[in-house]
């Protein structure tokens, strides 16, 4: 199954974002869209998330469908523990003991059960991230959008934070629409890979990585080979 965007038509005043434009994602894997900055990367997410309006545009696949979002900032609710900001998303219909049960598991995916009663101000970025990670998570969505959720954050962390995010993957393999700037980011965590030209967008090119997680490494040859071909058209 997929979703379709098809006759894509989005502009601000002069600037035309998308002009006809199409694209197919698959359902239950992680699609990357990577582009340079003020391509219409955010805008597209916008549009699917119904914060913006299209132009233009005929959609399929996306009526109904229940969404989470993963922001550059992890808008986390300091007034809440660790725990409490990932249970707050949870139907309000469940108990509050099924609730805790829910946090404590996606916690433990991402390796923050130990920090359970923590505010905000006192974890590191990456692990505030990863709380954000495991809210999106844990909220019963149909599709996850993650508008550059590693952009400020060192190598090193953005790495420990992509296995905390393949973990979680794994564990029900959500559609994943994933925005990002940066090629290595999606080498490591995206199936299809869509390089997106400056605006009025066009697809350059499409790239599926049939690589499993685990064996994704950057230096090795086959991610080097691919990187190599989208720099030469990015």
């Amino acid at each position: 199954m997929s979703l379709l965007i098809k006759g894509l038509y989005k502009s601000f005043g002069e600037i035309i974002l998308f002009d006809d434009f199409n694209i197919e994602i698959e359902e239950n894997t992680i699609t990357c869209i990577l582009g340079p900055s003020g391509c219409g990367k955010t805008t597209l997410l916008n549009i699917i998330s119904n914060n913006s309006q299209a132009d233009k545009g005929h959609f399929e696949g996306f009526s109904q469908k229940v969404l989470s979002y993963i922001f550059q900032e992890p808008r986390l609710l300091p007034w809440k523990t660790v725990k409490q900001n990932i249970a707050f998303v949870l139907n309000n219909q469940k108990a509050k003991s099924e609730k805790l049960e829910i946090a404590k598991k996606y916690m433990r995916l991402v390796e923050l059960e130990k920090f359970a009663d923590f505010y905000p101000s006192k974890l590191s970025g990456g692990m505030k991230q990863r709380v954000a990670i495991a809210r999106a998570f844990s909220y019963r969505s149909d599709i996850i959008l993650m508008d550059e959720p590693l952009k400020a954050l060192d190598l090193k962390l953005k790495q420990n934070l992509i296995k905390a995010f393949d973990r979680l993957w794994l564990t029900d393999k959500r559609t994943v629409i994933f925005v990002t700037h940066d090629i290595d980011e999606a080498l490591l965590l995206g199936k299809d890979i869509y390089v997106f030209s400056k605006a009025p967008v066009k697809i350059n090119k499409k790239i599926t990585i049939d690589i499993p997680f685990a064996e994704r490494v950057l230096n090795s040859d086959k991610i080097h080979h691919i990187k190599n071909d989208i720099l030469k058209i990015m």
